[in-house]
């Protein structure tokens, strides 16, 4: 059994859920929160033991900055426990949610709570992890397509997606040093819960699928194994890049 171990932010469903399941084949252990449904993070802590693995769920509340600091806390008390180390080799923000409304009509709430969940929290929660990510680990933050095409309406979600691109790009500078990488996934439209689960609506998904080259939406099995390649051996030189997962949208 490896002792490597993940740390992915909003691993219960979805695109996290992915990634997760798709670590453990490799091999890797996984730690990852999950905001309110402890059902839904008991079942991918099954199926990730059931592939040899072990893994473990802590709560994690993205849109508090401090939730995460305790989230770390949480993480680093029980490897100790189980490794009789604090320090882990994979860090993966992907923790998210949408907002859907025009820049004439964004509310200062609304654009908070973008802020908080997409910016703030994966700036601190980063710098509260830090000092236990290992030498040569490696850092992946999850953006957007959206980072790069613009559809009307996301715009709030969209800016912070592209700051988290910056950032990216500052911690694979900064962590070069520790030979620790720091990459961007870049999902296009994916059918998950994400915003509602729009991209299920068969209207949107006929939108989707016309200006996808690939001709359809995602699905959250499109993202997870790109994931776990760039924490696998044969992603070790690449570093600071955005690489984009949408089949091709607006090529």
């Amino acid at each position: 059994m490896s002792t490597k171990t993940a740390i992915i932010t909003g691993g219960s469903r979805g695109l996290g859920r992915d990634m997760a399941i798709n670590l453990a084949k490799n091999g890797i252990n996984v730690i990852f929160s999950f905001h309110s449904n402890q059902e839904k993070a008991n079942e991918v802590i099954s199926e990730i033991e059931s592939l040899g693995q072990k893994a473990k769920a802590f709560p994690f509340d993205a849109n508090n900055f401090k939730s995460g600091q305790e989230f770390i806390k949480q993480v680093t008390e029980h490897l100790e426990k189980e490794n009789g180390t604090k320090n882990f080799d994979f860090l993966i923000n992907n923790a998210g949610t949408g907002t859907f409304n025009l820049v004439a009509d964004t509310t200062e709430v609304q654009f908070d709570e973008m802020m908080n969940v997409h910016l703030k929290s994966v700036y601190f929660f980063t710098q509260a992890a830090l000092p236990y990510l290992k030498e040569g680990g490696r850092i992946i933050n999850i953006s957007s397509g959206l980072a790069r095409f613009s559809l009307p309406g996301m715009s709030a979600y969209a800016v912070m997606k592209g700051a988290i691109e910056v950032f990216t790009r500052y911690l694979a500078k900064e962590l070069g040093p520790r030979k620790i990488t720091a990459n961007v996934v870049a999902p296009g439209a994916i059918a998950t819960d994400f915003a509602g689960g729009s991209n299920r609506d068969e209207e949107k998904g006929k939108m989707i699928s016309n200006i996808t080259a690939l001709g359809r939406v995602g699905e959250a099995e499109d993202v997870g194994g790109v994931v776990a390649f760039l924490c696998s051996e044969k992603a070790g030189w690449v570093n600071g890049q955005r690489i984009e997962v949408s089949g091709g949208m607006l090529v």
